[in-house]
This record gives C-alpha cells, sequence and structure tokens, in this order.
C-alpha cells in the first residue's frame, strides 16, 4: 500500500517540490499551507507520517503537534528553518520524531521518512490473515514494573498506559532488553535510526528526557533509566 504523507508549511515552493520530490519515490502526498487547515485535517485522516514546519502564521508547527498529540500519535518530523538547539529539544520533548533543519537534502529528508515508516510497520500488529506460521509475535518484555508489547506497540508502568512513538519504544526496548548493561548513545542511534542515518547525541539525549517525562506522568518517582555519564545509559529493573 502506498504511504501517505502529509507536509504542513507556509512556504508554497517547498511544498511543491517536496511533494513531487515523494511522489517520484512512490509515496502519496498532501500539503497544506498552514496549522489550522492541517490540524482538522491530520486528525480526521490521519497520514502515515506528517513533515511540519515550525515557523508558519496562524498555527506554528509547536503548537500544532502539541494540538495532534493529545489525539494521535502519528510519526513526525519536523522540517524548519529554525536550527536553535531550543527549538530541537522542544520539538522532540512534544513528540517529534525527527528534526531536519533547512536548507536540507531531500535525499536525507526521504530517508528518514522511509526509516521510520518502517519503524511504525514493525511495531504495528499484522492485520487478520495476515500472520504467518513462521512469524511469531515477539515476546512481550517484562522488567519489573515495565511491560512492553513489541507486536501491539502497547507500554505499561506498573499497569498505567505510557503512550511512546516508535522511536521512543525502540530505544527503551534496547535498554530493557537487557536490563543492567549500558548501551552507549551509538547503540541506541543504530537501534533507532538505521540506514546510515546520522543524528547527533543531543538528539538521543532529547528522547531519553522525553521518554522518562512520559514515565513520570504515571510514577513521579521513576528512575528506571540511568545515566553513566561519558559511557550512556542503563535499564534497572530493581
Amino acid at each position: 500500500m502506498t504511504a501517505t504523507i502529509a507536509l504542513v508549511d507556509d512556504d508554497r515552493n517547498i511544498l511543491t517540490s517536496v511533494s513531487i520530490a515523494l511522489q517520484a519515490e512512490g509515496f502519496s502526498t498532501r500539503v497544506y499551507s498552514d496549522g489550522e487547515a492541517a490540524l482538522k485535517a491530520l486528525v480526521d485522516n490521519p497520514p502515515d507520517l506528517a513533515v511540519l514546519d515550525i515557523k508558519m502564521p496562524r498555527l506554528d508547527g509547536l503548537e500544532l503537534l502539541r494540538r495532534l498529540r493529545e489525539r494521535s500519535a502519528i510519526p513526525v518530523i519536523f522540517l524548519t528553518s529554525k536550527d536553535d538547539e531550543l527549538d530541537e529539544a522542544l520539538g522532540l520533548a512534544m513528540g517529534a520524531d525527527d528534526y531536519i533543519a533547512k536548507p536540507f537534502s531531500q535525499r536525507l529528508l526521504i530517508a528518514r521518512i522511509r526509516a521510520i515508516l518502517r519503524r511504525a510497520e514493525a511495531a504495528s500488529p499484522r492485520g487478520e490473515g495476515e500472520a504467518d506460521d513462521a512469524d511469531a509475535p515477539a515476546p512481550l518484555i517484562e522488567r519489573g514494573r515495565l511491560v512492553m508489547d513489541p507486536a501491539r506497540h502497547r507500554v505499561t508502568w506498573a499497569g498505567a498506559a505510557v503512550t511512546l512513538t516508535v522511536t521512543e519504544f525502540l530505544i527503551l526496548e534496547t535498554l530493557a532488553q537487557r536490563p543492567g548493561i549500558v548501551k552507549t548513545r551509538n547503540q541506541l542511534m543504530d537501534a533507532a535510526y538505521q540506514d546510515d542515518i546520522y543524528v547527533d547525541d543531543r538528539t538521543i539525549d532529547s528522547h531519553i528526557k522525553r521518554v522518562r517525562r512520559k514515565f513520570r506522568q504515571v510514577d513521579p518517582a521513576f528512575d528506571a533509566i540511568e545515566t553513566l555519564y561519558g559511557a550512556g545509559y542503563r535499564f534497572s529493573d530493581e
């Protein structure tokens, strides 16, 4: 099935050029020139992935993402001329899956779109009739109060549901599979970002901060993800 990508940007030249490039790669596209028009469409008829600009009139990308995350977990990539570290950290903290600053390579954007869609597909349950006897569902990961269901992309902590993006899920899964073992940022990058896509350290750090924040919303005392300064992160199930 052809994946549908929604593009939201007030720069019509970017909307046109990126849409043409994506269609040439076999994607279906929908384009929106402002956040307010996009919000209703993204909620009522969700695409497979959305690419959002930050700096837009009426409703900027950060506010659009905030409202979208109240009702949807579709993958989101920020594509923006605002490359300030604070904007990136804020965007990731609010639930974006990735962040690309303008000027950008369309090849890089398409590679990241494909990688995120593959992760989303891998984390989604199979439809009826699609199961293969050779493809048994991935077993639950149970570590103390944490339960992860890779087949259904579901996470609970002490019985309370925690909603994670695909990228967050894969990072946490990598840590939880081997509790007590330190995972470097490079190892977490390899788990969450394939196809030799470069992601710097602060992006992984931002994802970890966001995962901790989500767990602390259901358990303020959550401290199962430990930072080993200069080394990386580890999951503790004690």
